[in-house]
């Protein structure tokens, strides 16, 4: 039964994908990216321009189909490999034979559109579940009498950001990488590398002692001294290392792009050491805060922003601020990723209505927020444009007497819901915890997310009934 229902679903988001024009406009959107690129490649022939159209639309369905399996690179290409089911819906079954996508492509794919593309298809499958809904096999349109909005912390990948882990983090990546580029023989003097790694491992342990000791805060910092001084010797040998390679990549059995990937590892590593270590000695040995906006939380992800959530269990996260908007059905209407740290909920609200309005064409019914939404230009804003005003209110007196109203008692009973969409969004659909690294490629991440999310729950939508067929009135004439 469950491998009939996922089967069913995938035949549903296939229909929909076709009727709805989604697909089309992403192979489209694809094709000009290609044609308008800053170093167009040559012009394609007509073969060539079918097979790339025909591998756009693969590119599609199988992130679509990744995201929604929730699987990584390798092991989508080892299930589509075996699965006839997945084959079909990705397009690579074939009569003669089956040849699947690797995991390198598989992951090209999942990076074939940028992710400001990737909104307007998104807009597009929405724009015509709610203009033309039978064309989609939609029982009705695109509900926007309401609207609740709520934001998040998308947390990224990273481990909790402790001021000396940086330190270990950043002698970690230096030496291996220098160890890579001593391997494919460019060397310069220095001791063996993993006598380094030695000694910061040694150094890490005696940090991570037990805090209740006499003399721990003396301790720490006389640790903490030791590592800048190691840190130092670190950076200056894989500083020297780098610049061999950069001149003298030919020596070795790598390709100049193969070199870039090293030297642009290298690069990030070195940039921010100086700063991570700065900061480690504010806080340990000088005992003095560093501002939120200063702070280094990865060496790995420079756009990671600390987001106070003041709840329980997770009063602080790291990461970066996620607005999200959906209808009464759950379908997610508007989405809004914040690289910088996001200011309060209240001015997210008019911006988030007017993208919705722009893809549209109308704004919607009713908005309901929580109580980090409201604000005296907000209530202006909705008296204005007409939407009705279901903004939690701040004062408890004051939400006991709008609870007497039906309507906004309805739609903020409706609205608690929308924590559970955005948990649903965040575990089922971006993975836990979601693994894309840099800002960039979790906002893309975000976009794939939200496409898979809203065809799923559009293929599980009423479908249109068809027309009944009229029954002869008249009696028929017996036999003779």
């Amino acid at each position: 039964m469950d491998y009939l229902t996922f089967r069913q679903r995938l035949a549903q988001i296939d229909a929909r994908l076709r009727a709805s024009g989604a697909e089309r406009d992403f192979v489209q959107r694809a094709l000009n990216q290609r044609t308008s690129a800053p170093a167009p490649a040559p012009k394609m022939t007509a073969v060539a321009q079918g097979k790339f159209q025909q591998r756009s639309r693969r590119a599609l369905r199988c992130t679509l189909l990744r995201t929604l399996l929730q699987e990584d690179y390798r092991g989508f290409s080892c299930q589509l490999a075996g699965n006839p089911l997945y084959q079909w819906f990705c397009q690579v079954d074939a009569v003669d034979r089956v040849q699947v996508p690797s995991k390198s492509e598989v992951q090209r794919f999942a990076h074939w559109l940028p992710a400001t593309e990737m909104r307007a298809v998104i807009e597009g499958l929405l724009r015509g579940a709610l203009q033309t809904p039978a064309k989609l096999g939609l029982q009705e349109a695109l509900d926007l009498e309401g609207y609740f909005l709520d934001s998040t912390c998308l947390k990224a990948n990273v481990h909790f950001p402790t001021d000396w882990v940086l330190l270990r983090d950043g002698v970690r990546t230096l030496m291996k990488a220098t160890l890579l580029i001593r391997q494919a023989g460019l060397r310069e003097r220095m001791a063996a590398p993993e006598e380094f790694l030695r000694r910061m491992n040694q150094l890490s342990i005696v940090m991570s002692q037990p805090a209740r000791r006499a003399g721990r805060k003396q301790g720490r910092k006389r640790v903490l001294r030791q590592m800048k001084k190691l840190v130092g010797i670190v950076r200056a040998h894989a500083q020297r290392h780098r610049d061999l390679l950069d001149q003298e990549w030919e020596r070795t059995e790598w390709t100049r792009p193969q070199a870039e990937q090293i030297l642009r590892r290298l690069d990030g590593v070195l940039e921010l050491l100086p700063r991570a270590q700065k900061q480690a000695h504010e806080r340990i040995i000088g005992g003095r805060p560093v501002a939120n906006d200063e702070k280094i939380l990865s060496l790995y992800d420079p756009d990671v922003r600390v987001i106070v959530r003041g709840k329980a269990g997770a009063a602080v996260e790291f990461g970066n601020t996620l607005l999200l908007g959906e209808n009464r059905p759950g379908i997610i209407l508007d989405f809004e990723f914040y690289r910088e740290s996001a200011p309060a909920d209240s001015p997210l609200l008019p911006s988030s209505l007017r993208r919705v309005a722009a893809w549209a064409g109308g704004r919607v019914g009713a908005a309901a927020t929580d109580r980090g939404f409201p604000s005296a230009a907000n209530r202006r804003e909705l008296a204005d444009t007409g939407i009705f005003d279901a903004l939690c209110p701040r004062c408890p007196a004051e939400l006991t007497t709008q609870f007497q109203d039906k309507k906004f008692a309805r739609l903020q009973r409706r609205r608690a819901q929308t924590e559970g969409r955005i948990s649903i969004l965040k575990h089922s659909f971006l993975g836990r915890p979601l693994r894309a690294k840099g800002f960039a490629h979790r906002e893309l991440a975000l976009a794939w997310g939200v496409l898979t999310h809203n065809l799923w729950l559009l293929a599980r939508l009423k479908k249109a009934s068809k027309k009944q067929v009229r029954r002869p009135t008249e009696p028929l004439r017996q036999a003779a």
